[in-house]
């Protein structure tokens, strides 16, 4: 495996440099680099260091660079060497703090390993933590998620994101679907324990008193680069698809297939992401009857209007909404 990780590494860096240049990305257009995908911790931070120095040139001022990290891979010297290179905002797959809970889930931390590993991020210097926590499993009772958000809030963080339990076919959970809790009380009762505790609610899954730069560019539909197996980016009306297969991928890095976006698709996709998060829908981008339909739900208080912007009060009914306004 180890041979397999230089070789995936060594196809990063020759995918990255090609996307740098036929892309003409020019110094300063970066805004967020988000390392995510598999398990980024599990990579020894010495091998991350040429794929940031490329990059360096080309970030803006202030720029937000991100990694996902797994709390039981994630060593102090692990933190200390991705917070020397630059990186700046740790985001930890927590998932719980209940050891009942961890186990159904699979994870291979323990609930002390979480918590070890957020107060180490914060020693080392990382001032941007997020967790994340999910629930809808079928023994989550609120008492449950209130003593994880607890916990949660014990700690050095200033953002987090939940998520609710999806079923995936051929997995572990598609053969017990009994497992999964269909009870939407649970997302609002989340959302009020952490909202009340001074975290703002910007998106359908995420909150903080800190916001990311990389998430709401996504909620904008802003172009982005995808480099890596299984990585997507955004192009104006393009997505570009990289093989999800790590040995293919490895030996051809640069290799895409191109999804074009017609100006419906483009358009649709802005309505549904903007109600899903606190960027909103630009009045001018609907047509007449879109915005005689968004009128009805401001007056039905439903959306609110700001700036020339229609902006959802419950990112719960997003996709509700986006229907009604595109039928």
């Amino acid at each position: 495996m180890g041979g397999t990780k230089k070789d995936y590494i060594k196809a990063l860096k020759i995918d990255l440099k090609f996307q740098l240049e036929k892309l003409n990305i020019k110094r300063g257009d970066i805004r967020s680099i988000f390392i995510g995908g598999g398990t980024p911790s599990t990579i020894s931070s010495i091998q991350y260091r040429d794929i940031l120095k490329t990059l360096k040139p080309f970030l803006k001022q202030n720029s937000e660079i991100t990694i996902e990290a797994n709390p039981n891979s994630a060593s102090k010297d692990w933190l200390n060497g991705m917070f020397e290179l630059g990186v700046n905002r740790i985001s930890f797959g927590v998932q719980s703090f209940d050891s009942k809970k961890l186990k159904t889930l699979n994870r291979r931390h323990s609930a002390k390993e979480a918590i070890l590993a957020v107060e180490n991020a914060s020693k080392v210097g990382f001032k941007n933590i997020s967790i994340d926590l999910i629930y809808g499993l079928a023994y989550d009772t609120k008492e449950l998620l209130k003593e994880d958000i607890k916990i949660a809030f014990d700690l050095p963080i200033n953002h987090i994101s939940t998520y609710e339990l999806t079923i995936e076919k051929n997995t572990k959970f598609s053969q017990t679907p009994n497992m999964k809790k269909d009870d939407e009380n649970l997302g609002y009762f989340i959302r009020d324990e952490i909202v009340k505790r001074g975290f703002k609610w910007y998106e359908v899954s995420n909150y903080g008193k800190y916001q990311s730069i990389h998430n709401i560019g996504y909620w904008q539909l802003k172009e982005y680069i995808g480099v890596g197996a299984g990585a997507v980016g955004f192009l104006r009306n393009k997505r570009l698809y990289s093989s999800n297969n790590i040995l293919e991928y490895i030996k051809n890095p640069i290799k895409r297939e191109i999804e074009e976006l017609s100006q419906e698709n483009i358009l649709m996709e802005r309505i549904f992401l903007g109600l899903r998060s606190r960027v909103g829908i630009p009045k001018e981008i609907l047509n007449s009857n879109m915005q005689k339909r968004a009128n009805i739900l401001v007056k039905e208080n439903k959306l609110k209007i700001e700036n020339g912007i229609y902006k959802n009060i419950n990112y719960f009914l997003s996709d509700e909404l986006a229907l009604f306004l595109l039928d």
